[in-house]
């Protein structure tokens, strides 16, 4: 029986003792009373119970913010102190709020030192350095006026080490600072910054500082002052990197810097410019009477052997001089002025100097023209070749054609090879060009008899350039030519300036079948020196040695000697430059192989080639030119 049922059945029982009539509205009463009791009862236990559960809830929540806090403080702790970089942070009174141990670190502050509330102006004071280019009590007092920006110090300390810091400024006046040791970012910066300025090799300034000098030296020049600038060149320098290596050939560039800067002294701006190029500023009242004083000092010190080991190497050097204000007044012109003088220098057999002249200025005007001219050549194909026989003595007959070309001008008319050749390598159109004389001469020869070979000279930048035996194949395939009768003539040149890179090339064209001949034999440094180091097939003895043969008995000895040194090595050789029959007669007795020259007969175009070989032998030998 629940309450309510309970209280109803007492209440029936006391009515009934009672004996009231009016029981049933009694009863009715009595029992709704009861229910508002026990509701307003049972409502006070429930926001009893609510109560107290909010309450444990409210402590909960007290106890795990206290705990969040604690936890909070420590990871900002640990994140402080293992910064990477120095934090400080200073109140609007300039005093620390808090920092880390790595700000401590940097500076040299002790716990006590950098405490809270110690002042910026003590802390300052403490430092074991100074501040760069600025003084610290300035910045001190400025601290607290500027608001609401960023402010970069750096500290330059006792130690060596280099302290940037970066603070920024609130409105309020209070800051925030970051610390890092730059140390090694400044050095790294510097030395880039060096290098940038610096040859590495001499420590010279390069090309960009010599600008700059000159800029400075111009923009400072008084009306009675004259600057001049010197624009070196060591002559053949290239062979002596491929005979001795690239490391000595560096030894010997840095003791060609310290002479001439011994003789260019201290006044004077010396750069290194590229790799055997070095130039002179000077500036001053007399010239050029300075300025050619100071050519000859360097030519002097320079003209004394160098030494690696006990080996001697002599070096010669070539130099261009402008002066400024007659010569330009601008640096580019300057330059450009110096390095036409060098040109000029270098066109007359090196080893002297050369003053600009507004002549040298028109001829390079000329020379400009000229290479825009033979750009347009090499498009429209405007070349064509001549062929010089080669004569076999013991044959009696003409045995091959060495390939010439030509250029015909469309308005200048015929221009010598002389001319164009040296500008086509200068200018490197002469890979172009060779390419086209192999394809031109091999779709000739195909056309000749088959014992009648081809001769093609070849430059050296075809071998540094180019991919010279891809490019010989494709001519001797295009025109189904077989390789042994092309012969690939090179200068000694190719091995002074390329031994290293021209060897596996030669020897990749000897073993296709194509046949090597060394041209200009004689003129050159160290002749038989490459004769050991490459087989070649022939040599051809340069016509500078066959004038005085007849009468000149030294001339004889030598020639003879050549045509015995051939036959020894088992290489055929060609006299090149016989212009007369007794030339002729005389090479006949020393059982030369090969003669070339006007007496046979001069270039000629490919049209005459039919007749040249159609002549009687008798004939074709007593021709004259």
């Amino acid at each position: 029986m629940d309450a309510e049922a309970l209280f109803r059945q007492q209440c029936t029982t006391a009515i009934n003792e009672d004996g009231s009539a009016n029981a049933e509205r009694l009863m009715a009463l009595v029992v709704e009373t009861y229910r508002l009791q026990a509701g307003k009862k049972r409502a006070a236990e429930d926001r009893s119970r609510l109560l107290v559960k909010e309450n444990g809830e409210l402590k909960g929540n007290l106890v795990a913010s206290k705990e969040d806090l604690a936890e909070q403080k420590r990871l900002f702790g640990n994140v402080l102190d293992n910064l990477p970089q120095g934090l400080s942070v200073f109140d609007s009174q300039q005093r620390l709020m808090v920092c880390n141990i790595r700000f401590r670190q940097l500076f040299g502050f002790s716990s006590e030192e950098a405490s809270p509330s110690a002042s910026l102006g003590s802390l300052i004071a403490k430092i074991r350095g100074n501040e760069r280019g600025e003084k610290k009590v300035s910045r001190l007092r400025d601290a607290a006026s500027e608001g609401g920006h960023i402010r970069h110090r750096e500290w330059v300390m006792e130690d060596g080490r280099t302290i940037q810091s970066v603070i920024t400024v609130l409105p309020d006046g209070s800051n925030i600072s970051i610390h890092a040791d730059i140390t090694e970012d400044r050095k790294a910066a510097e030395r880039i910054a060096y290098l940038a300025h610096h040859d590495p090799l001499t420590g010279l300034p390069n090309r960009i500082r010599l600008r700059e000098s000159i800029d400075a030296a111009l923009a400072g020049r008084k009306p009675d002052e004259h600057i001049a600038l010197v624009h070196l060149n060591l002559d053949r320098f290239k062979s002596i990197n491929n005979t001795l290596g690239v490391s000595a050939g560096d030894k010997i560039l840095r003791q060609v810097a310290e002479r001439i800067r011994m003789s260019a002294g201290a006044g004077n701006v010396l750069a290194r410019l590229g790799s055997d190029e070095f130039a002179v500023l000077q500036s001053g009242r007399q010239q050029p009477w300075n300025v050619t004083a100071l050519v000859d000092q360097i030519r002097r010190e320079l003209s004394e052997p160098f030494f690696r080991g006990d080996k001697a190497v002599e070096l010669s050097v070539s130099m261009g001089i402008a002066i400024s204000p007659q010569d330009g007044t601008e640096t580019d012109v300057l330059l450009k002025h110096a390095g036409v003088a060098l040109s000029h220098a270098k066109s007359s057999g090196g080893n002297g100097e050369r003053f600009f002249t507004a002549e040298m200025e028109a001829e390079i005007e000329a020379r400009h023209a000229l290479e825009a001219d033979l750009r347009k050549a090499v498009e429209r194909e405007e070349f064509e070749l001549h062929y010089q026989p080669l004569y076999d003595l013991g044959q009696q007959r003409i045995c091959g054609f060495e390939a010439l070309v030509r250029w015909n001008h469309p308005t200048r008319g015929r221009v010598p090879p002389l001319e164009f050749i040296p500008l086509a390598e200068e200018v490197g159109l002469v890979v172009d060009i060779g390419r086209w004389v192999l394809r031109r001469a091999c779709r000739d020869a195909v056309h000749w008899p088959k014992d009648i070979k081809v001769a093609v000279n070849v430059s050296a930048i075809q071998f540094t350039n180019s991919d010279l035996p891809a490019d010989v194949a494709a001519a001797l395939a295009e025109a189904r030519l077989a390789a042994c009768r092309l012969e690939i003539e090179i200068t000694e040149s190719v091995l002074m300036e390329n031994l290293d890179e021209a060897l596996p090339i030669l020897h990749v064209l000897k073993q296709s079948g194509i046949r090597i001949a060394m041209d200009d034999f004689g003129t050159g440094y160290s002749s038989l020196s490459y004769l050991r180091r490459f087989p070649f097939d022939k040599i051809k003895i340069d016509k500078s040695f066959v004038n005085g043969i007849v009468e000149d008995r030294e001339a004889f000895a030598i020639m003879r000697a050549i045509i015995l040194l051939g036959d020894a090595l088992g290489m055929r050789v060609t006299v090149e430059g016989v212009e007369t029959a007794e030339q002729l007669a005389l090479l006949q007795r020393e059982a030369c192989d090969e003669i070339q020259g006007y007496h046979i007969s001069p270039p000629r175009p490919v049209v005459d080639v039919p007749d040249l070989l159609s002549q009687p032998p008798e004939h074709t030998s007593t021709r004259a030119s």
